[in-house]
C-alpha cells in the first residue's frame, strides 16, 4: 500500500489545468486558421494598451482577428495564473518531490509558451509560430501526465496491477507516441508552412493501424486502467481521421457531390482548427496512456525491465 496520501481536490484541480488550457490552444488554433497572428505588431501590450485595458470586447463585433488574437494572449495569461496556483498548492501538499518539480516544470512551460508567442510577433517570424503551436501539445500532455499521478489509480496499481502483463503493449504504445509526435509535426508544416501534405497522410495512416493494434493488445494485458486509455485513444483517432477528412473537403472540394470550396471560408476555418485542437488531444491520450503502461510495468510482477521499477521499489512513484 501506497505511503502517499492522495488529494481529492488537488487532483481535480490538476485534471482542471489542461482543460483550461484547452481554452488558449483553441484560441491559438482559431489565429492560425484566420491567420490572424500579427493581428497586433506589439507584445506584450496590443496597440499601446496593457493586456487588461485593451477594449477587447469592442472588436468582437468590429476585427475578429484582433478579438481572436488578443482573447488568446488573456487566455494565455489565466492558464499562467492556474500554473502559478497549481505549482504553490504542490509544495504544500504533496510529498513527492519529482512530482513537485513535475508542477515547476509546467509553470516553467506555460511561461515559456508565452515568451516564444511573443518573439514570434515582435519578430513576425513563422518558424517560431510553428514551434509555439507544436510545443503547445506538449505543454498539455505535460499537464495531463502531472494529474495523472496525482490520482487515486496511479497510487493503487502496485495492488490492483499486479498480476497485469504489459509487456507487448509497453513498446507499442511508445511507438504510437512517437509516430503522433511526427504526425503533429506534418500537421505543423502544412498549416505554416504548406508543404508535407502527402507524408502526413501516409503517418495518419500508420498511426491508426497501430492504434487499432494496441487496442487489441490492451484487452488481453489484464488492466483495464491501460485498457480503458487504449479504448479511448482509438475514439479520438477516429474523431481525427473524420475531422481530417471534412478538412480536405472544405480545401480542396468534393467533385461528386459538387461541392466547390471556398478560400478561407467559415467551413475551413472551423474544420481546420478542430482537426488542430483534436490532433492535440490525441497526443495527450497516447502519452497518458504510455504513462499508465509504464507504471503498470513498474509494478508487475510479469515486467522483465521494467523502466520505472527502481523508482517503484523506493516508493518514488507510488
Amino acid at each position: 500500500m501506497t505511503n502517499h496520501q492522495y488529494h481529492r481536490r488537488l487532483h481535480r484541480f490538476a485534471i482542471a489545468t489542461p482543460v483550461v488550457a484547452l481554452v488558449t490552444v483553441i484560441a491559438g488554433a482559431l489565429v492560425t486558421s484566420r491567420r490572424a497572428g500579427m493581428a497586433f505588431r506589439d507584445w506584450p501590450s496590443s496597440d499601446g494598451h496593457f493586456m487588461l485595458s485593451y477594449p477587447w470586447l469592442r472588436d468582437f463585433a468590429t476585427n475578429w482577428d484582433k478579438f481572436l488574437e488578443h482573447g488568446h494572449r488573456l487566455a494565455g495569461a489565466t492558464i499562467g495564473f492556474w500554473s502559478i496556483i497549481l505549482f504553490c498548492w504542490l509544495l504544500k501538499s504533496e510529498s513527492r518531490r519529482w512530482v513537485k518539480w513535475t508542477g515547476g516544470l509546467v509553470l516553467l512551460s506555460v511561461i515559456a509558451q508565452g515568451l516564444l508567442g511573443g518573439m514570434r510577433v515582435r519578430l513576425d517570424a513563422q518558424t517560431l509560430a510553428m514551434l509555439h503551436g507544436g510545443l503547445a501539445a506538449c505543454v498539455l500532455s505535460l499537464m495531463a501526465f502531472l494529474a495523472t499521478v496525482l490520482g487515486r489509480s496511479w497510487m493503487e496499481a502496485s495492488e490492483r496491477d499486479r498480476q497485469a502483463d504489459v509487456g507487448l503493449v509497453k513498446p507499442m504504445a511508445g511507438l504510437i507516441v512517437g509516430l503522433l509526435a511526427m504526425q503533429y509535426l506534418l500537421g505543423g508544416l502544412i498549416r505554416h508552412m504548406g508543404t508535407g501534405l502527402h507524408e502526413h497522410l501516409v503517418m495518419g495512416i500508420a498511426a491508426l493501424v497501430l492504434i487499432l493494434a494496441n487496442v487489441f493488445v490492451t484487452r488481453r494485458c489484464r488492466s483495464n486502467w491501460v485498457a480503458r486509455t487504449g479504448r479511448l485513444l482509438l475514439v479520438v483517432a477516429l474523431l481525427q481521421v473524420a475531422l481530417g477528412a471534412c478538412a480536405w473537403v472544405v480545401k480542396y472540394g468534393f467533385a461528386t457531390t459538387g461541392f466547390v470550396a471556398t478560400a478561407d471560408s467559415i467551413q475551413q476555418v472551423v474544420f481546420r482548427t478542430a482537426h488542430t485542437v483534436v490532433g492535440i488531444l490525441l497526443f495527450m491520450t497516447a502519452v497518458v496512456h504510455f504513462v499508465r503502461v509504464l507504471r503498470v510495468d513498474a509494478v508487475s510482477e510479469y515486467s522483465d525491465q521494467p523502466i520505472l521499477s527502481q523508482a517503484a521499489a523506493t516508493g518514488g512513484i507510488a
